[in-house]
């Protein structure tokens, strides 16, 4: 082998630079191995460009957002916190600020200061801009890796930070898996997590760009609710999108057929709704029912509303009753079927990864391969919209430095 480096960190995103700038601190000098130009390119696109770094709430309440295996969580965010993360950002010279949900941001609004921190943080590394083929071992233990150009260097620790598959130009193109399976390990099947819902029909495609704020939408399986929250979504040219639809994503079985539901006034019940109507329908009531919803609703999703209503071109003092009540239980309950979640490549986040069954839950290190560590969305753990995985992914990456500098020691010591 023609190199040789301790520590070989595969993978420069959120995981991988933390891993190296917390291994630094200690004294190693890892080397990371990212196959993109550039390291961190996920991490400039998350939160729309303004990166929302983690969550200000407490061990329970971040527990009760972790989607998957929660309990193999407890001890890595026990030991780096929300809390944790805020204070390293903050001594790095990035300000932050929490908002709606407890939501961490930078006070810039900008992704490139959280990127340009943890970079700071880990100068010093070795960087090596390639791709690697495979992870070496010899008698189920590390002894280094193979670049895609056959470059070997040897290694006593690789920790595994490759992502998962979602927006695959950031570099997540889901190599972390196949390297983790050919060394043995189980890999639960990836799926999308926080993405986007086609729609059936043509519907949403008529009110493309539209951004609603503070409704409360509603998913539906046989009539029952899973999940229900109020904030804001956007109409796209497949379908639905935004934080409120990226988070019901998240309690989606593939297989299974849902209906999304929306209350366009949420803030108002169905006898406060209607008495607005019959407000606004008494002070225009010589105008077209179309021109009095321009007050009640968004210009594009008028043309809908009334189609849906089914009471033709009406002036307002001829609307009935009947017909009244029915166009207040269509905004209170406002219905699409759900066709599909959108591809696992266009996901905020990637579902499923190496089985926590078959990592140490206070190292993340592997139990079927010595000196082999998994940091970050790798793993089969998940959290929903809010901050909750890139908290997962410091706090795995802290817990695997901790494991790495353990296993090492004990090296040395025989």
């Amino acid at each position: 082998m023609e190199q040789k480096s301790r520590i070989i960190i595969i993978g420069g995103g959120a995981a991988g630079l933390m891993a190296a700038g917390n291994l630094r601190e200690k004294g190693f000098v890892p080397t990371v191995i990212e196959h993109k130009e550039k390291c961190g390119q996920k991490i400039l696109i998350t939160g729309k460009g303004r990166c929302n770094v983690t969550n200000q709430c407490d061990i329970e309440e971040f527990m009760q957002n972790i989607r998957r295996n929660p309990r193999f969580l407890y001890s890595s965010i026990s030991n780096f916190t929300p809390e944790d993360t805020m204070d390293f950002f903050d001594s790095s010279g990035v300000p932050l600020k929490t908002e709606r949900g407890k939501r961490v941001f930078p006070v810039s609004d900008r992704a490139s200061d959280i990127l340009n921190a943890l970079l700071k943080n880990a100068s010093g590394m070795n960087l090596i801009h390639g791709a690697v083929k495979q992870i070496l071992v010899e008698d189920k233990t590390i002894i280094g890796i193979r670049l895609k150009n056959d470059k070997e260097i040897e290694a006593d620790v690789v920790l595994l930070c490759t992502g998962g598959l979602s927006y695959k130009a950031t570099g997540s193109t889901g190599d972390g898996y196949r390297m983790a399976e050919q060394l043995g390990h189980t890999i639960v099947p990836p799926e999308a997590s926080l993405v986007g819902l086609t729609i059936k029909g043509k519907e949403c495609t008529q009110m493309m760009g539209l951004s609603l704020k503070n409704v409360e939408l509603k998913l539906l399986y046989k009539s029952k609710i899973v999940f229900a929250e109020q904030g804001e979504m956007l109409f796209t040219h497949f379908g639905i999108s935004g934080p409120i639809v990226l988070s019901a994503s998240a309690h989606m079985k593939m297989e299974e057929q849902y209906i999304v539901e929306i209350d366009l006034k949420p803030a108002l019940s169905l006898e406060g709704l209607d008495k607005r109507l019959v407000r606004d329908f008494e002070k225009f009531s010589n105008k077209d029912v179309k021109n009095v919803l321009c007050g009640l609703l968004p210009q594009k999703m008028i043309p809908i509303v009334l189609e849906r209503w089914g009471i033709g071109d009406k002036k307002t003092h001829q609307v009935t009753k009947q017909e009244r009540e029915k166009l207040v239980l269509l905004l209170k309950h406002f219905e699409f079927a759900i066709e599909k979640k959108e591809s696992v490549e266009y996901a905020v986040i990637t579902a499923g990864g190496v089985s926590v069954k078959e990592v140490n839950p206070k190292t993340m290190q592997s139990k079927l391969v010595d000196g082999l560590f998994f940091a970050g969305e790798i793993l089969d753990v998940d959290g929903y919209t809010g901050g909750f995985n890139l908290q997962i992914a410091f706090s795995t990456a802290v817990a695997a430095v901790g494991g790495i500098q353990k296993f090492i020691a004990e090296r040395e010591a025989l």
